[in-house]
């Protein structure tokens, strides 16, 4: 009788912590569709680059990808299930990918309703020209871990197909001295090629642009040739100082301000031509560079001023001005949040609320409006950027705001090098929906 009491005993405090464990899971899948409904309502639902899709039949509920994911509130478990949350928020870490314990994750590309063009790449990114490939943000995988992992895993590929060496020649051209860029000169260089790398502006690429406070979100990757770099949050400085100190203890000099022009298939390989009439000669070729070749411009009268840019440098050494900025993504808000201290600033923005922004973004702009450390004018189009004023357009029935100004900076996206790819004979698809092979 003593043994069955018990045993009930035992039956029942485990029948109470099932119930309550239960009960909490409950809670937790609730909150979690309350955080979707909610994102669905803010336009955070709909992806925007490379993100996470979950194999439902697969998924055991480990919540080892929501763990992993270093975003915020971009992946929850619905009834025991992973689900996106704030999808648009993802920027393709793909910590969630490699963190699946029975690999229940495919990184995408594009959704069924809106497509991305994306030049065609094999999986060896060799691209429909043969000789020559693409990695990083071209090729959809801006970020910098998977950038960096991608340049060496073409160039490795190139070195496993074999590349017949001939004088006069270099073994491989690489163009962009971003992430990816870096990362294949470095991986050339240690299998003794004859490497050259042209970037058109400044060593790092797109990083190089980003504002000097920026916070560069990223994860411990290989970097080739140095070694495990463990990095998360880290300013562009030190990331540049890194990449410097690789480049320079292994005696790699980049050719910067170096734009290419015309890539030309030739027996034996390519002739590179860049902007000063110079021409290369190379048995493969590697597009590193980012996807957006030019600045979108608004087409507005004023554009074409020395006050209006299109990237912002320094800006601890900008003080004591009228500033617009123009956009509502997160190149738009870190410039203007690291202009506000020292400067009047207004950001304009076509929209009526901030949608596609990252969480730390969100919350730093938000208190900022809260504190009034700067003006942000929704619903508001520059129509005119005159010399000591702009012109901002609101709806048809308000009339048009005038305000003091000394510089403009344009954050309104960039536009695919289409014509140069083309013009080398790379074809552009527009993909939905698109599968990223990457390697765990």
């Amino acid at each position: 009788m003593e043994e069955i009491l018990i045993y009930g005993l035992v039956f029942l405090i485990c029948l109470v912590i099932v119930v309550i464990y239960m009960r909490k899971l409950k809670k937790a899948s609730e909150e979690v569709e309350a955080k979707i409904d909610q994102a669905k309502q803010d336009g955070l639902f709909e992806p925007v680059s490379l993100h996470p899709v979950i194999d439902l039949n697969t998924c055991i509920g480990s919540a080892a990808c929501v763990a992993a994911c270093p975003e915020q509130d971009i992946l929850g478990l619905v009834r025991g299930k992973a689900s996106l949350v704030n999808a648009s928020h993802c920027v393709g870490h793909g910590a969630c990918f490699h963190s699946c314990p029975v690999e229940a994750i495919s990184l995408v590309i594009g959704t069924e309703k809106r497509g991305v063009d994306l030049p065609h790449v094999n999986q060896n990114f060799e691209s429909n020209v043969p000789g020559i490939y693409i990695a990083g943000e071209l090729g959809g995988m801006g970020l910098i871990k998977n950038s960096v992992e991608q340049g060496e895993a073409a160039v490795e590929s190139m070195v496993r197909g074999g590349i017949s060496s001939e004088e006069g020649w270099h073994d491989l051209i690489v163009i962009g001295a971003g992430p990816a860029g870096i990362s294949a000169t470095l991986t050339a260089t240690k299998h003794k090629l004859s490497v050259l790398t042209l970037e058109q502006d400044t060593l790092g690429g797109t990083v190089f642009t980003f504002p000097r406070s920026k916070i560069v979100m990223t994860a411990p990757m290989d970097l080739p040739l140095h070694g495990k770099v463990k990095l998360f949050d880290t300013s562009k400085t030190e990331l540049l100082d890194l990449w410097n100190s690789v480049l320079g203890k292994n005696q790699i000099s980049i050719r910067e301000h170096a734009k290419v022009e015309d890539i030309k298939m030739v027996p034996k390989g390519f002739e590179v031509t860049i902007k000063t009439g110079e021409t290369f000669r190379s048995k493969r070729v590697l597009l590193a560079i980012g996807r957006r070749g030019s600045p979108r411009k608004l087409g507005i009268p004023g554009e074409e001023t020395e006050k209006v840019a299109y990237r912002l440098l320094e800006p601890e050494n900008i003080q004591n001005k009228n500033i617009l900025v123009v956009g509502g993504g997160d190149s738009a808000i870190e410039a203007a949040l690291s202009l506000m201290d020292e400067n009047k600033v207004t950001l304009s923005y076509r929209k009526d609320a901030f949608s596609r922004i990252k969480p730390k973004n969100r919350e730093k702009i938000l208190a900022a409006m809260e504190a009034k450390q700067l003006d942000v004018a929704f619903l508001t189009n520059p129509e005119k950027i005159e010399h000591d004023h702009v012109v901002l357009g609101q709806d048809q029935d308000m009339e048009p705001i005038h305000l003091p100004n000394d510089q403009v900076f344009i954050f309104a996206g960039g536009e695919l090098p289409t014509q140069f790819l083309e013009k080398t004979g790379i074809q552009i698809t527009k993909r939905f929906g698109y599968t990223v092979k990457k390697h765990r």
